[in-house]
């Protein structure tokens, strides 16, 4: 989104801020989700399945071509009976979504530190005042949430919302940063696929050949290490989870001796189970303090066995694990009557 901001107003384009403030039954996207819209035409983001973007962008001009700086919409597809927009939505839930006009100097300038802070991994509070349209950024620090909203500190949890007072409140999300030891070719799907979740990726390789910037455009760095100091690239508690896969078992063995005196809450290693075990008996004691973070053989069994399906199987499983889900279906079968 910031990158979308920056092309945006580059162009001479005007912007609007839309956010989901308040829900009730199954939605799309939760309290807190956000999506830019541009006079150009173009926008960056869901906030639906695509059901309500259309007349989002058609108020979004219209918020433009007045003096109101935002403008509430709600949307409730709770009736499935009765077709809405001529869409027949009927996704049992209702939404509603805040317009905020971005002006230059203003909002504009609030927003962009907001997403800035985002792109760094720092807490940001970004408060809308929906009287007015008065915005304010509060950075290094947030508001107490509710019980669903707040972290063990009391604080809003990152990427959180909530309203109180007449005021729109939400903390700047925790871009999840993902480590890659190996960068080998069954690296660049898993980058591509990490890349389109908006994730910072790092790929690391202690092989001068295979460390080429050019192979991993979606990768935020590049880097030549020793195998046995990842962490020379970047501090290794700064990572959400990291992955072994340089199919190399020495390299492999030292990658994860350091990757098990950090607190990096995932830790995936590629091959199979024997294989894990014969790494296991090489740690000796290192083991026992990453044997309840590691994930071997990584990645959910989702079948397949292409490059892909694999990167595709161990994307999922760090998505499952950050957000702490079983990683199990949402649907079942239909019944016959």
């Amino acid at each position: 989104m910031l990158d979308f901001l920056d092309r945006e107003t580059a162009a001479g384009h005007r912007l609007v801020a839309a956010f989901v403030i308040a829900t009730e039954g199954s939605t799309y996207r939760k309290p807190g989700a956000s999506m830019l819209l541009s006079s150009s035409g173009l926008r960056c983001g869901l906030l639906s399945g695509g059901c309500l973007e259309g007349d989002l962008h058609e108020h979004a001009q219209h918020l433009l071509a007045g003096d109101a700086r935002i403008l509430e919409r709600r949307y409730d597809g709770r009736s499935s009976d009765d077709p809405i927009w001529g869409l027949g939505l009927g996704c049992e839930g209702a939404m509603r979504i805040l317009l905020w006009r971005l002006d230059a100097g203003s909002s504009l300038t609030l927003l962009r530190g907001w997403l800035s802070a985002e792109a760094r991994r720092e807490p940001a509070l970004l408060e809308i005042d929906l009287a007015s349209g008065d915005g304010a950024l509060s950075l290094g620090s947030a508001l107490c949430g509710d019980a669903d909203g707040a972290s063990p500190s009391g604080m809003l949890s990152p990427g959180r919302a909530m309203l109180r007072d007449g005021s729109f409140a939400v903390a700047a999300a925790r871009v999840p940063a993902l480590l890659l030891c190996g960068a080998g070719p069954d690296a660049e799907p898993v980058v591509r696929i990490a890349a389109l979740l908006g994730w910072q990726v790092t790929v690391i390789d202690h092989r001068p050949a295979y460390v080429e910037a050019a192979r991993f455009p979606g990768a935020r760095r590049v880097a030549q290490v020793d195998a046995a100091d990842p962490g020379a690239v970047a501090p290794l508690d700064g990572f959400d989870a990291a992955v072994v896969m340089s199919h190399n078992l020495v390299a492999d063995g030292r990658y994860l001796a350091a990757l098990a005196t950090s607190a990096i809450p995932y830790v995936g290693l590629l091959g199979p189970a024997a294989r894990r075990e014969r790494l296991a008996a090489e740690l000796g004691p290192l083991a026992e303090a990453l044997r309840p973070r590691l994930r071997a053989p990584v990645g959910l069994d989702l079948g397949g066995g292409t490059p892909e399906a694999i990167a595709l199987a161990i994307v999922a499983e760090i998505q499952a694990a950050l957000h702490s889900r079983p990683a199990t279906s949402f649907g079942q079968p239909l019944t016959s009557r």
